[in-house]
């Protein structure tokens, strides 16, 4: 059954789009390149009211009347009618993912992501930047190590990539120290809210007005928030107008939470309205259930916005998992591979192209847990409803840096927007009715053959005419184009299967047609050069698997592949001038790129198996590098790809074995002595320690204490050195009659909350015990330990940041750090928190990726918490990748746990192994590792 725009399509003068979208399951084939025999292309011909030879340029004006260009800023650099923007005078659509920098704390790696951005076909990029660890208390704006933005500028510059840049997050985009020392209401127009957010917003304009597209870089701004009440408007007043007296030329874009219509005018509206879609949602539980789909947002627009494009700054790119369900030991393991398949490539096929049927020309996949490059929530920054993984169904997968099938859809779909400039100002016409069921219901089994009337330049026909029907395989949507112009001179009349490319190679005329292998497929186009020895209506019978060479002239090549083999083909853009600095971007810079096939990028990449490399590129190439090795050409199977401009070679993979020591030799320290009657407190995020003394007169009976840590936070309690658990209540043989006595909690702080649109001050709402009372008596003080130097500019690891270290004794003195040396001992059965620590040398030969993960082997349900140094609370999760330039892939490393037993008497074993994940050689080349070592300096 098709959903309910069965026949959606959008016209560009004679060119025209439909968008057909059914609810079921698309089939992905991998396998070997076979040809079925009777699969070729036979002697068919037009039907005899259609001349394949009728000239194809007489043809009627039906474009719409233009809406004159608007400068979004002070630049007319970017500019903007009601289809799309305009950079450099370059109509653009942005086709852009998520990339969180502070979740990839190590800026040599970060031009891996940007070149994997690049050769997946997308243009831009967004990126948040994460205010608490830049500015992590009054006064202190840090962009060194991980927090830089200029290391990315760069990468993104030398990628050919825009970006986004998004300048709020964490709590809902502020700093943790405002929430305690700004009295004022929080996200408003309050002046104390002001004097604390303007060194922070200086920071990012003296960081990226180099960086924007007037100065020849990459940077384009955007927020988000609510229009009312009036105070929250004049907060975005406050923004722009720091934004406007400053060198900031860019526009300023904005995020509606919904389609709200916050900010479309009036006070406090940017350059460009955008809204946010999350079409599934966050619950992973039942991953092939969908919601049933909403009706196009393209009325909305048009409604409220039809002067400028219609913009989505965040579409959904993936889900979030929750903790499990409360409850000591129970929480389940995290469901992220249910996340994978609900918003896997069927939903990316679905509901990616219902944004271009609703004539969506700007889009940022994203997801605050799933974007283009997933991550690890480092230390003390994750939100309290979630946990330490960021990996909810990412295109590029943290664990091994690979691509994903998701990322194999992503790309088919970008570089058909790439090669297809027509679409990019498109005239959304109707809801069209091709005799199809109308069905909102994701049916996932159900598979619709139909047939559509398209115009063309031949006039009305229903396609296709041979094949028996476009097929749309469960949950799937097509493009189906007629009057399609590609390359210098060359036009499809119509076509069933999909584009993946469509160019100029040498002078000649590229087409690179796809589909599905269970389904057939048509096109009919006008095909020019020697020899003629193919008919101009092209079948494409079901079980065609692999590349097949469909038309091989002097002026066109035409190529047809399944959908999976379409995907190991990639489309490097060719610099343009040495002096442009917009050389590596495509269509401001450059309209250049060659074909080529197998696995990733550039002919600078990674392998993990050895395969075949097939180019297609201008003939005077003669020689084909592989990361510096020249590869040997295969000259019969280049012939076969093409006679002209052809190369076949075999890229072998050098064998490697790359082992992994074994952990072992664990040092330990009791890291709670502050349950020790001789314990000082005098000199008393993360784990928080509470310290609660009172004169016992050997009455008390019990004891009620109100906390909050956020969800799922835990806590344990101790009346002196006696342990107190959830159903323990204090004895009076713990307490000392007439002397002092001490209360002692140890809790974890999950972070906090996000600000609510409606209650900017939510995340005033405190952490830490917010109430206490014993049955008789008084506490007479309290005293709390938190990290070491607090929020202050005093803490000593400033390398790893502010939110890396708790208050726990031993992260307090340094025992996580490389070069402490803890003394010997083991634990014993009691409740209470201990310090691990081994290291271990890793020797990676030169030119290979080697991912690798931290592991918890033993089962599940064990009654424990840990801090895994570096990772963070680690949460209910069991794998824990680690990249290089955390880990010292040359030398000797560090690794500690800090172990909460949380019950006494209850076996606690676990087991910390460090994994292989992959090995690919090429890798990414010089990584730099920047861990701080022990000092007792502030310790």
């Amino acid at each position: 059954m098709a959903d309910s725009w069965p026949g959606k399509r959008a016209r560009r003068q004679t060119h025209w789009f439909w968008l057909t979208t059914c609810i079921v399951t698309a089939a992905f084939v991998f396998g070997a390149a076979k040809l079925p025999s009777n699969s070729w292309p036979t002697s068919l011909s037009f039907p005899s009211n259609i001349d394949p030879r009728a000239d194809l340029d007489p043809l009627p004006n039906v474009d719409v009347a233009p809406t004159p260009l608007q400068q979004a800023t002070r630049t007319d650099q970017v500019r903007f009618d009601n289809y799309s923007l305009f950079l450099n005078d370059q109509r653009v659509f942005l086709y852009s993912g998520e990339f969180h920098t502070f979740r990839l704390p190590v800026p040599s790696l970060w031009p891996d992501i940007l070149e994997k951005v690049k050769a997946a076909g997308l243009n831009a990029i967004s990126v948040y930047i994460h205010m608490g660890s830049v500015n992590p208390s009054r006064g202190v704006v840090d962009f060194s190590g991980f927090r830089a933005l200029q290391p990315l500028y760069d990468a993104a510059k030398a990628a050919g990539v825009w970006v986004v840049l998004r300048p709020e997050v964490s709590a809902g985009g502020m700093s943790h120290w405002t929430t305690a020392e700004v009295v004022g209401t929080l996200r408003t127009n309050a002046t104390d809210w002001k004097a604390a957010w303007q060194p922070y917003i200086q920071g990012i304009i003296d960081q990226t007005a180099p960086n924007q597209i007037s100065n020849g870089g990459p940077s384009l701004v955007y927020n988000e928030y609510q229009q009312t009440p009036a105070d929250h408007a004049e907060y975005f007043v406050d923004l722009e107008n720091a934004y406007h007296a400053s060198q900031i030329v860019v526009p300023l874009t904005y995020n509606d939470p919904g389609p709200r219509m916050n900010f479309i005018n009036g006070t406090g509206a940017p350059d460009l309205y955008g809204l946010d879609a999350y079409p599934q949602k966050f619950d992973c539980s039942n991953p092939t259930v969908w919601l049933p789909l909403v009706p196009s947002d393209h009325a909305y627009h048009e409604n409220v916005d039809p002067s400028r494009p219609f913009y989505y700054p965040e579409f959904q790119g993936g889900s979030s998992d929750t903790w499990g369900p409360a409850g000591l030991g129970s929480y389940v393991y995290f469901r992220i591979q249910n996340c994978v398949v609900m918003t896997g490539p069927e939903f990316q096929s679905v509901f990616n192209l219902q944004v271009w049927a609703s004539n969506g020309k700007l889009l940022i996949f994203t997801c605050f847990m799933g974007l283009w490059y997933s991550g690890t929530s480092w230390g003390g920054i994750p939100f309290h409803g979630v946990y330490t993984s960021y990996d909810y169904g990412a295109s590029v997968h943290q664990r091994i840096k690979g691509v994903t099938p998701k990322y194999d859809e992503l790309k088919r779909q970008s570089f058909f927007l790439r090669s297809s400039p027509d679409f990019y100002k498109t005239d959304w016409i109707a809801d069209t009715s091709t005799g199809l069921a109308i069905s909102s219901s994701p049916d996932a089994t159900a598979v619709t053959n139909f047939k559509l009337n398209v115009a063309t330049s031949f006039g009305d026909l229903q396609v296709p005419i041979t094949a028996p029907a476009i097929t749309l395989n469960g949950r799937q949507s097509k493009v189906i184009v007629s009057n399609y112009a590609f390359g210098s001179s060359s036009r499809l009349v119509y076509s069933t299967a999909q584009i993946f490319y469509a160019g100029t190679i040498d002078g000649r005329d590229v087409l690179f047609l796809f589909g599905e292998p269970s389904q057939a497929h048509e096109a009919a186009l006008v095909l020019t050069g020697t020899p003629h020895i193919i008919p101009n209506l092209l079948p494409f019978s079901p079980g065609i698997q692999g590349l097949m060479t469909v038309w091989d002239s002097d002026k066109q090549l035409v190529l047809f592949a399944d959908s999976a083999t379409a995907a190991t083909f990639w489309s490097p853009v060719i610099a343009g001038k040495a002096t442009d600095p917009f050389k590596n971007f495509w269509s401001i810079g450059s309209n250049t790129s060659i074909l080529y096939f197998w696995l990733r990028m550039t002919l600078r990449g990674d392998l993990n198996t050895s395969v075949h490399l097939s180019v297609i590129a201008p003939r005077s190439i003669r020689t084909v590098t592989w990361n510096g090795k020249r590869v040997l050409e295969d000259p019969a199977a280049s012939s076969a790809l093409t006679g002209i401009g052809g190369f076949v070679g075999m890229l072998k993979r050098t064998p490697q074995a790359i082992i992994v020591p074994k952990l072992g030799g664990w040092r330990f320290k009791d890291s709670l002595p502050e349950i020790n009657s001789g314990f000082d407190d005098a000199s008393c995020e993360n784990v928080v320690l509470w310290r609660g003394h009172f004169v016992a007169s050997g009455n008390e009976k019990t004891l009620n204490l109100s906390m909050n840590g956020g969800e799922a936070f835990a806590a344990s309690v101790w009346v002196n050195d006696v342990f107190l658990n959830t159903s323990f209540g204090g004895s009076p043989r713990s307490l000392r009659t007439g002397k002092d006595n001490i209360i002692t909690i140890i809790q974890d702080n999950m972070g906090l909350n996000e600000s609510d649109f409606n209650n900017p001050n939510n995340s005033k709402c405190p952490r830490g015990v917010r109430g206490f009372k014993l049955d008789t008596g008084n506490f007479t003080e309290w005293k709390v330990q938190g990290k070491i130097g607090g929020y202050n500019r005093y803490y000593p690891d400033n390398g790893t940041g502010v939110f890396n270290e708790g208050g726990l004794f031993g992260e307090r003195k340094g025992w996580h750090l490389p070069g402490f040396d803890t003394s010997m001992g083991l634990p014993g059965s009691a409740a209470g928190v201990g310090f691990f620590v081994t290291t271990f040398e890793l020797n990676i030969p030169q030119g290979f990726d080697a991912p690798m993960s931290f592991v918890f082997e033993e089962p599940f349900g064990q009654p424990y918490r840990v801090m895994l140094f570096r990772v963070g609370n680690v949460g209910p999760q069991f794998k824990f990748p680690v990249q290089e330039g955390i880990l010292d892939y040359h030398g000797v490393n560090t690794v500690a746990v800090a172990l909460w037993a949380m019950l006494p008497d209850t076996p606690v074993t676990p087991d910390l192994q460090l994994v292989l994940d992959g090995v690919f050689e090429g890798g990414v080349g010089r990584v730099v590792t920047n861990n701080p070592k022990w000092s007792a300096i502030g310790r």
